[in-house]
This record gives structure tokens, sequence and C-alpha cells, in this order.
């Protein structure tokens, strides 16, 4: 475990490049959190396997077959840690693993861990920034876990100095440079709404979950795109056929007001939702007037700010305190803002946290919108007229009939 920039890309290609050369391993899993980290970092990356070997050994990468072949002629696959169903099946002999704190489906290390069953002494290495999710709290108990720990600062003399100030300047000191920087595995922030248990709690797989009843994209728009800027948050949510909410996909993305537009567009007829729901504090009309210029059609929904982060935020907090949204699968950013923002000592804006807010007040609070309570009296009523049916052709003596979910 590391911060950003120690080198720990470098680390997990050097552990495969020596496994490889002393023949310990033929065939070698490489899993990222996406399909593009896997390419883009463990494999193409400055730091990857294509550019760590002397030339004259240098492996064979085809993209199509998603292998790396090396000379000895041991091959490593590539795989996502978005489809872990990819790993049901294949064998391996070793298995690197890159920012699993990162990984959206923990059950990917589970599928990957049933696959090291090659050879007499099957060995994994991890790469990764510290979370404190409950995967890696596993991982860390694990007594065959070896842990190598280094900060940011053990790597400063190959950093870029602007890059190495800024950063200093900016997060030193804070709990996200304690994690991001030093790479401790930090316990929850007592001044925050939400616990990470809290999320762990009610976490779903994607195939544990009922048809949606509604969908909304949340967008917290932000207006500009400099260094400076914040990220602009992207939250797909539902309400759920059994009255909870589900949170479906973080897109959240710094990018251009047309580029983060189109992404949530994009989303909104991926997931067939209902509702695009857009914070119009920073953007006002521009924000509407960006996706009616993509789509006439859209559902749009412009909501404005007139409390504070922390009081907008307390009744969603309260709904996962009551066990009633789930993650499907893992968030990880989003699950550090939530449990980390702490408005007495923040200096950044929680982009996630803030369309999560957003999502679940349409979804689950607002009875202006379609929201929980709507779901309720529709559900209610036809519950009601069912039992008034029900009772004018049942027997004098026949039990009656539930009216509404709860009951």
């Amino acid at each position: 475990m590391a911060g950003r920039g120690f080198g720990k890309t470098r680390c997990g290609a050097e552990w495969v490049r020596g496994m490889v050369e002393s023949k310990r391993a033929g065939r070698i899993a490489l899993v990222g959190p996406t399909a593009g980290d896997t390419r883009d970092v463990m494999v193409e990356g400055e730091s990857g396997l294509l550019n760590i070997f002397p030339r004259r050994s240098r492996p064979v990468y085809e993209p199509s077959k998603r292998k790396v072949t090396f000379s000895n002629g041991a091959i490593a696959m590539l795989y996502s840690a978005e489809e872990p169903d990819r790993l049901r099946g294949p064998q391996h002999d070793a298995g690197w693993a890159d920012e699993l704190a990162a990984w959206k489906y923990p059950e990917t290390w589970d599928m990957l861990q049933f696959g090291m069953r090659l050879g007499e002494n099957p060995l994994q290495v991890v790469t990764t920034t510290p979370r404190p999710n409950k995967l890696v709290r596993e991982i860390l108990k694990d007594p065959t876990t070896v842990v190598t720990r280094g900060s940011t600062y053990d790597n400063a003399a190959n950093l870029a100095a602007p890059f190495l100030k800024k950063i200093t300047a900016k997060y030193e000191g804070t709990r996200l440079g304690r994690q991001e920087l030093n790479a401790e595995l930090l316990d929850d922030n007592p001044g925050a709404l939400w616990q990470r248990s809290m999320i762990d709690a009610t976490r779903r797989k994607k195939g544990e979950i009922p048809p949606m009843r509604r969908i909304v994209v949340a967008v917290d728009p932000a207006v500009t795109t400099n260094e400076e800027s914040d990220e602009t948050g992207i939250i797909v949510a539902g309400l759920g056929e059994d009255g909870r909410g589900y949170v479906l996909e973080d897109l959240t993305c710094k990018e251009t007001p047309a580029r983060w537009t189109q992404i949530a567009l994009d989303a909104y007829n991926r997931w067939h939702a209902d509702r695009i729901v857009a914070e119009t504090n920073q953007g006002g009309d521009m924000v509407e007037a960006l996706f009616r210029s993509l789509s006439v059609t859209v559902s749009y929904q412009g909501v404005h700010a007139s409390k504070g982060k922390f009081s907008r935020a307390e009744p969603v907090a309260a709904l996962y305190e009551q066990g009633k949204i789930s993650h499907v699968g893992s968030f990880a950013y989003l699950e550090d803002q939530q449990c980390d923002y702490n408005p007495v000592v923040a200096t950044r804006s929680p982009d996630r946290m803030d369309a999560l807010v957003w999502a679940f007040t349409a979804l689950m609070l607002d009875t202006g919108s379609f929201g929980l309570l709507d779901y309720y009296a529709e559900t209610g009523a036809a519950a009601a007229k069912q039992k008034t049916d029900a009772e004018k052709t049942a027997e004098p003596d026949a039990a009656p009939q539930p009216g509404f979910p709860w009951q």
C-alpha cells in the first residue's frame, strides 16, 4: 500500500517480470479497476509491462486477445474488475491486482482467488492506495498477507517538483492527504454523516436488486474546466419495486459543460431513466439549455440549493442509517466523500456526494417530484382498490387483505 506517485505500478510490473524471468509463473492474471486501466496503466503505461523489459526481451501485446506473451512463453491475461464473471474458469499461477481499493465489484477478488490453482504455490501482488473498505481490511487481516508501505514523499526525487509542491500545499495535513499521500488506512471520520459500516451493511451485487420503479440521473455541475475546477458530480440512482433506493453508477468527471452534458444524457438513455435532476445554483438556465440543445424530449428538473450541503445531506444519510439505500457494487471515490466530508474543515466541494443527495431527494424525499411518498400513495391506493374489490366477492368471514406495503 502506498501513496500517489510512490511507484506502485512499477513495483507491480517488476514483480511480474521477476516471476516470469525466474520461471515461477507461466500464466498470470492482470486485473485493474477497468479494462482501460488494465491496458493503459498495467500494460502500456510508462511503468507498465511493455516498458520495463529490455528491448530484446520485450513482451508482445495482443489487444484483441487481451494477452501479453513473454519471450520465454509465459503469458499474462488482462481482466477488468468491472467484469467479475470473466474470471470464472481461467486458471493462473500468479496475479497482479492494481488499485484494489477502487474496484467496483469486490466479488472480482473472490473470482480471482478461485482461479489461483496452478503450480505449487500461486502468488499474488496487490498494488493500491489504501481505503478502509471491507475487502482491504479482510486482506490485511489474512495471516498470509505481507504488507509493504510507502508514501508519496519516498519517491520525491522522481516526481516533478511542481506536482509535489502543488499536492503537498493542498492536501498535506488533511484526511485525504493522509490517505492519498501517506498511505494511511483511516478509520471513519466522526464528524461525517456516513460511516463505512453503514454502507457496507446494505451493499448489493449486480444480480441482487429488483426491477427499478424510477431512475434518475442527478448532476451537480461545474461550469469551469481549469485545473482548480471542481468535478461535475453525475450519479445514477433508482427506486426499486421494493421501495428501497439503489446507487447504480457514478459517472463523475472533470469535463467541459458540453461533454458532461453528453455523459449525463447518455446515462439517461442507457438506463431508460425517468428524469435528469440538475442543481442550477451555478449554471442557472444554462444547464437546462445545454440538455435541451442535445435532446428536446429529455425529462429535466432543475433544483436550487437553498440550504447548506450538510443540511441537505442529513435526510439522505438518515435513509442510509435506516437501511433503505444500497450501493450496487463499490464506489470508492463517492464513498470517500460520503464518509470523509466534514463541513467544518472541508476545503473542496463534495460533488459526487451532492449529486447523490439530489438523486435520493428526488426519488425518496421530495413529495413534489416522484419520490417514495408518491410511490406509497400509488401502491397504497391500488392495494386499497384491490381490497375493496375482493371484499365485494369474499365470504363474510374472509380475512382482510393488507392495504399498504408496510402492513
